[in-house]
């Protein structure tokens, strides 16, 4: 009997355990899916009833449910004190005029998703991938495009600080300054991603030419007058602007006015002529504007007052951008930068009471003080486009030479690429390449569909322009001193020299690390925090409980998501398909979900703090950027069938994005100034990260695989290379390295034969090469393969050589140590 009475109790508590886990469990999905509030309401009710729960259970239960699920209640007892102490305290940030024109530009796109926590990975695969191009813009590459490539010549440029006036003029006449003007106004009405081609082909060949059709193509009058303009605006401009018959320049950069546009001194004053038309006095003094020297009209940004309220807005209309003839009087565009010695005009422009009429103003005196919103919602997408497409041509074209050259290059009797010191910078060129190219197409791609995905946009500009730098350093390290002395057989210097221009232009990259990617992230791919600061600042409660309790729902469910992720490694998360890249589709879930986490601790924590704590926000935003780079390397790896051959590359590129990812991780973790749970973070925190990475950095296999690919020629490098000007003439210096890259590959099988011969005694040990006239004789090998080795490494010879140039006559363009510099002085006012 008393056995059986224990046997029953131990049943009952079993019953009782498999009951709490059981509980346990399905509380923990509900929250991992997002299950709302009143559903743990109803389960919780449910379990009650079926418990026989007596009425004290119920008293204990119903005031919560209904404090927290009745809004109407929640709002008068929870919401109301909660907003007036954020209010009192300023713990929510205050958005300024001008931080507002810029969130309300652009578009959200899949870095919502990516900021969420919980992304829908199957909308990743569903976005569109154009790598096809339109047949127009095809024939261009193949025509206008190959034609001004092969007309260009680099080190000439560089020496006369210009483009010939033959490529100048081609220019003009292909349409190349009229690629974003629609048909109807004579442009060629060109795609993000027919541009985007344009610009990554030109860009490999010559940074001069790249940025000279960049510029009249990104940001400048063309954009501003297409999407702002009045018609007579359209009408007039447009057409020359296509043509070339009129050559714009943007000018906004001032020396107090950087980053901060809102720093803007240039002024513009309203008043009524003599004559009763109204008129605009401008004083401005500009810096760093392309193409100003050889413009026809200037896109101006300025301040704009009215102190006689002609236009009826105000003394003050802000921010403006007009159209001011190059030639009107008072306009001074007779100054050039000398940017690094890069051949392109960058230029100072100064106004003095230039007198022009007010419907100069883009879309007429109706948009007077509408030019920062204008600037920045163009800049959501151009952004992302060309400096992009110029730092993936970089990146391709160093990994091209790197490749060929360390192959071509033999040290200690063998080609230098072989060495694993060599082979770690030739993975990186290798990885990185295809790595760009899938954030170039995949962020194109959402252009062409109409989004303007401003977060997206500077992610690629800050990432892109920082990898591309990397990588061109990469590649001179591999080719040593052939990369350093500079001449027309050097194609690396040029890159490596102007890429710290593209690190600047378009928002100074420090800036957009610290300030943009996670600061604007923050407040548009956020679900509740934007409506949160807005519906505050507006006193509407209603909408204000319903953001703010949405927001803590949202960090809770994601604090069990992350934690469950981190537990299993991201096993429980679903792939959107199988295969061999579901792992790292299950990882890009898991650290969504940590992201989102952490940014919310700041968030919450720090509150209208945040944005002062820079540190912090660049490692968040770091980690955005990386989980963008890595959905575009896998919808890469997807759109293009996930090819067996590329496994390695993308194994090696989502190895390297989750190590960086890591890293980010554990700053933020590190950073996070909250107390105790800050605490928390800095010791348990980073230690349990560590012991449970995302993922390690590229094993050794995969960096002699990556870097194989570079060593060989062959499809799979023009593949993951291709979109560049490759010059087939062995005069040209990526056509002579080409060259001896294809003759070296198809002799060192020859080599390799003597090699062998040498080691079984058939030969007498030496170097391979001086056995040739030997193994012919032994009948080691055929004459066939003796004139191939000859021709290849007569070819390697030639290759390896490097630029040397009179003394004299380079001690003229040169100045000596201590001595008077050899160029013109200044003559800036």
């Amino acid at each position: 009997m008393r056995s059986d009475h224990l046997t029953g109790i131990h049943d009952a508590e079993r019953c009782e355990m498999m009951t709490f886990w059981l509980a346990l469990a399905v509380v923990l999905a509900l929250m991992y899916f997002g299950a709302p509030f009143y559903v743990f309401g109803v389960l919780g009710a449910g379990w009650l009833y079926l418990a026989h729960a007596p009425w004290w259970g119920w008293a204990i239960f119903l005031p919560p449910v209904l404090l927290f699920a009745v809004p109407p209640i929640r709002a008068r007892i929870l919401s109301r004190p909660i907003a007036r102490m954020l209010g009192a305290k300023g713990l929510l940030p205050k958005i300024s005029d001008t931080e507002r024109e810029a969130l309300e530009a652009g578009t959200v796109w899949m870095e919502g998703e990516l900021f969420s926590g919980h992304p829908q990975l199957k909308k990743i695969l569903e976005q569109p991938w154009t790598q096809e191009l339109r047949s127009d813009e095809s024939a261009f590459l193949e025509g206008p495009v190959e034609e001004v490539c092969q007309a260009t010549d680099e080190w000439r440029a560089w020496k006369e600080m210009d483009l010939p006036p033959d490529v100048w003029e081609m220019l003009k006449a292909k349409g190349f300054f009229g690629m974003i003007i629609p048909k109807e106004y004579g442009g060629l009405g060109f795609s993000a991603a027919g541009l985007s081609a344009v610009i990554q082909k030109l860009a490999s060949r010559s940074f001069a030419a790249s940025v000279t059709v960049m510029i009249p193509n990104s940001l400048g009058p063309a954009e501003l007058i297409l999407h702002y303009g009045t018609d007579a605006q359209r009408q007039e401009y447009l057409p020359k602007l296509a043509t070339g018959e009129h050559m714009p320049c943007f000018a906004l950069t001032e020396p107090t006015a950087g980053s901060d546009a809102g720093g803007l001194q240039s002024r513009g004053t309203v008043y009524r002529a003599a004559d009763g038309t109204l008129r605009m006095r401008l004083n401005f003094a500009k810096r760093y504007t392309s193409l100003a020297t050889v413009s026809t009209v200037i896109g101006l940004a300025f301040q704009l007052d009215d102190p006689e309220g002609h236009l009826g807005r105000g003394p003050h209309l802000g921010i403006t951008c007009a159209l001011i003839p190059t030639d009107t009087p008072g306009v001074d565009v007779g100054h050039r930068h000398d940017p690094l010695g890069v051949p392109f005009h960058n230029c100072a422009i100064f106004g003095k009471d230039v007198d022009v009429s007010v419907d100069c103003i883009i879309g007429g005196p109706e948009r007077a003080g509408q030019g920062w919103r204008m600037l920045m919602d163009c800049l959501a997408a151009g952004r992302g486009i060309t400096l992009p497409a110029s730092s993936v041509a970089v990146a391709k074209m160093s990994a091209r030479v790197a490749g060929a050259y360390s192959t071509v290059r033999h040290q200690f009797g063998m080609p230098v690429g072989r060495f694993e010191g060599v082979e770690e910078p030739l993975a990186r060129l290798g990885g990185l390449s295809w790595l760009l190219e899938a954030g170039r197409v995949f962020t194109c791609g959402a252009v062409d569909q109409g989004g303007k995905p401003s977060v997206v946009s500077a992610i690629v500009k800050y990432h892109f322009t920082e990898l591309s730098r990397r990588v061109v350093a990469d590649a001179m390290d591999v080719v040593a001193g052939a990369g350093i002395s500079r001449g027309p057989r050097n194609v690396l210097a040029q890159s490596y020299i102007a890429a710290p221009i593209a690190i600047t232009v378009e928002g100074a990259n420090i800036l957009t690390r610290s300030m943009i990617i996670f600061g604007q992230g923050a407040m548009r791919c956020h679900p509740y925090a934007l409506e949160e600061v807005e519906s505050l600042a507006a006193g509407d409660m209603k909408r204000f409980d319903r953001a703010f309790w949405g927001h803590i729902g949202h960090f809770c469910r994601n604090t069990v998501r992350a934690g469950l992720l981190f537990a299993t490694r991201g096993w429980i998360s679903l792939p959107p398909r199988g295969g061999a890249a579901a792992k790292w589709w299950r990882k890009l879930a898991w650290s969504s979900a940590s992201f989102a986490v952490l940014a919310d601790l700041a968030m919450i924590g720090l509150g209208g703090q945040l944005k002062r704590r820079e540190r912090l926000t660049g490692h968040l935003g770091d980690m955005l950027s990386w989980m963008y780079l890595g959905a575009s390397a896998l919808r890469r790896f997807e759109a293009e069938g996930r090819r067996p051959e590329d496994q390695a590359v993308l194994d090696w590129v989502m190895g390297y994005v989750f190590d960086h990812l890591q890293s980010a991780r554990e700053e933020t973790m590190r950073r996070l100034p909250l107390p105790v749970i800050g605490g928390l973070l800095r010791g348990p925190g980073v230690f349990l990260a560590r012991l449970n990475p995302f993922a390690l950095k590229p094993e050794d296999r995969l960096i002699s695989s990556v870097a194989a690919v570079l060593r060989k020629p062959g499809a799979q490098r023009d593949r993951w290379l291709g979109g560049v000007y490759v010059p087939a003439d062995p005069e040209e210096a990526v056509g002579r390295i080409e060259r001896a890259f294809d003759l070296g590959t198809r002799a060192l099988p020859v080599l390799d034969i003597i090699k062998n011969a040498m080691k079984e005694g058939r030969l007498p040990r030496g170097r391979p090469e001086k056995a040739l006239e030997a193994a012919e004789r032994e009948g080691i090998i055929h004459a066939e393969a003796r004139r191939l080795v000859e021709e290849a490494l007569e070819a390697r010879e030639d290759t390896i050589q490097v630029d040397a140039f009179p003394a004299e006559a380079l001690s003229r363009s040169v100045p000596a140590p201590g001595g008077p510099s050899p160029t013109p002085e200044s003559t800036a006012p």
